[in-house]
C-alpha cells in the first residue's frame, strides 16, 4: 500500500507497534491521551509496551505469520526500534499502511549504507573505512594514528559490536573477538564491519527531527549528551554549545530527512569538535533516548509529535518550556533509587518501564529533572542513585 498520498489515521483506530520495549510504552501512553488504541508485536510476554497497550501478538520479530496478524488488527503500523525484520517490515510496507516505509530500516540497519546516505546528503562525517579482512584492518590502523572506533556493520546497541582501538590495542585479540559476529553475517556487499576514525570532540549531541506525510517537519532544541561505557548516561536540554553549532546541527538534520523522505520521528547523533565543525555519528529512525526529556521540558514530547506525524495529524509545537536534565536508571541504579524515592527533589520526574528483572546496564527508566542545569546536576552527582558500587 503506497504511503505517499495523504492518509489520516483518526483516534479511535488502532495503531501497532512493532517492538514491546520502553520507546513503545511511551508511544503508546502519548498515543492513548490523544485516543488512540494500540496492539504490540514483541516476543516477551508482559512487555513494556504491551502494559500500556490494548492488546500484544507474542512472537518473534521474523514471524510473517504474526506480522499479519498484527497489520490484522491495526489500522497503521509503526516501530519502535530499527533491528527489526527486514524481510518482515518489507512485507508490511506491502501489504499495510506504514507510512515510514521499509527503506528507511535498510539504510539505517547498516552502518555502511547509512554512512553513504549522510554522504549523500551532503553532511560530514568523521572519516572511516569498511572492514572485511584482517589485513584490512591492519591498514586502516595504521593510516588512522592508531586511533579508532572498530563497529559490526548490523546490530549492536549500547556499546555493543564496538571496539575501542588506541596505540596499546592488539589487533589479533579484537579480530577473534569479531569472529562470532562475522560468521553470522559473512562478507555482505558492504563490508561486515566499518573502521571509524576517532573524533577527538568536546561535547557529543543529537537533533530529534519529525517529519509528516505531507514533509512538513519539526526541530526540537539541540540536546546535548553524555554517555559512559556506551551507554547513554544523561541529557542536557538546551545544548551548552555556540549558536553556530546550533544551526549546523539543525541544518544537518534536516538535510538527513529530506535524503531519506522521512516520515515519523529521527534522532541524528553528532560531535561537536573544538574547532567548531558538526559531524554526523549514526542515525536512529525513530524516538531517542536523549529525548526522553521532551515529556516534560517541551510543549509537545518526541512521542506525541511521532503519533502525529505517521497519522497525518498537524505536528504540534515543540518549543522548549524549560531546561531539563535526563539521567538514565540502569539495573544496578534501581534499588537505590527505589531506597530514596520518597526524598527525590520535586522538580524531579520519574519515568520506571515496567521491566521485570533489573539486569546491570538495563534500561529500566529515567529521571528527568526541570529546571536549572546546575542544580540538577549537583543533584545527580551527590545522589548515591548513580554512585559506583565502591562508592555505596
Amino acid at each position: 500500500m503506497s504511503s505517499a498520498a495523504k492518509h489520516v489515521i483518526l483516534p479511535g483506530q488502532t495503531i501497532g507497534i512493532l517492538g514491546g520495549g520502553q520507546l513503545g510504552r511511551m508511544m503508546a501512553l502519548a498515543g492513548r491521551a490523544m485516543g488512540y488504541r494500540f496492539v504490540v508485536l514483541d516476543p516477551a510476554p508482559d512487555s513494556p509496551a504491551a502494559q500500556v497497550a490494548d492488546a500484544q501478538v507474542e512472537a518473534d520479530y521474523s514471524d510473517v505469520k504474526a506480522a499479519r496478524q498484527l497489520a490484522k488488527e491495526a489500522d497503521i503500523i509503526t516501530y519502535e526500534f530499527e533491528n527489526v525484520d527486514a524481510q518482515v517490515a518489507s512485507i508490511l510496507s506491502d501489504e499495510a499502511y506504514m507510512p515510514q516505509g521499509s527503506h528507511l530500516l535498510f539504510i539505517t540497519q547498516h552502518r555502511i549504507r547509512e554512512k553513504q546516505t549522510m554522504e549523500k546528503a551532503g553532511v560530514p562525517v568523521a572519516k572511516w573505512r569498511a572492514v572485511f579482512t584482517f589485513n584490512d584492518l591492519k591498514t586502516v590502523f595504521q593510516e588512522s594514528g592508531k586511533r579508532g572506533i572498530l563497529k559490526t556493520t548490523r546490530g549492536g546497541y549500547d556499546g555493543k559490536g564496538q571496539w575501542r582501538i588506541v596505540p596499546e590495542s592488539r589487533l589479533e585479540d579484537i579480530w577473534n573477538e569479531c569472529q562470532p559476529y562475522l560468521r553470522v553475517h559473512g562478507q555482505d556487499e558492504a563490508g561486515p564491519l566499518i573502521y571509524e576514525w576517532l573524533v577527538p570532540f568536546v561535547r557529543e549531541i543529537s537533533v530529534i527531527v519529525t517529519r509528516g506525510v505531507q514533509g512538513e517537519q519539526s526541530l526540537f532544541p539541540v540536546i546535548e549528551n553524555h554517555h559512559q561505557n556506551g551507554i547513554l548516561y544523561m541529557s542536557i536540554v538546551p545544548a551548552r554549545i555556540p549558536e553556530e553549532a546550533v544551526r549546523l546541527a539543525q541544518q544537518a538534520a534536516v538535510k538527513i530527512a529530506d535524503q531519506l523522505q522521512l516520515v515519523g520521528t529521527l534522532a541524528v547523533e553528532m560531535f561537536l569538535t573544538e574547532s567548531g565543525e558538526v559531524l554526523v555519528n549514526e542515525l536512529a529512525p525513530r524516538p531517542h533516548n536523549s529525548g526522553h526529556l521532551t515529556i516534560e521540558a517541551c510543549a509537545t514530547s518526541q512521542f506525541e509529535q511521532h503519533i502525529r506525524a505517521i497519522c497525518g495529524l498537524p505536528l504540534a509545537e515543540n518549543r522548549l518550556l524549560t531546561p531539563a536534565v535526563m539521567v538514565n536508571v540502569l539495573g544496578q541504579h534501581l534499588h537505590p533509587l527505589l531506597e530514596q524515592i520518597d526524598r527525590l527533589p520535586r522538580n524531579v520526574k520519574l519515568h520506571l518501564y515496567g521491566k521485570r528483572e533489573p539486569k546491570v546496564h538495563r534500561k529500566m527508566g529515567h529521571l528527568t529533572c526541570l529546571g536549572d542545569i546546575d542544580t540538577a546536576l549537583q543533584f545527580i552527582g551527590s545522589s548515591k542513585i548513580w554512585a559506583t558500587d565502591s562508592e555505596r
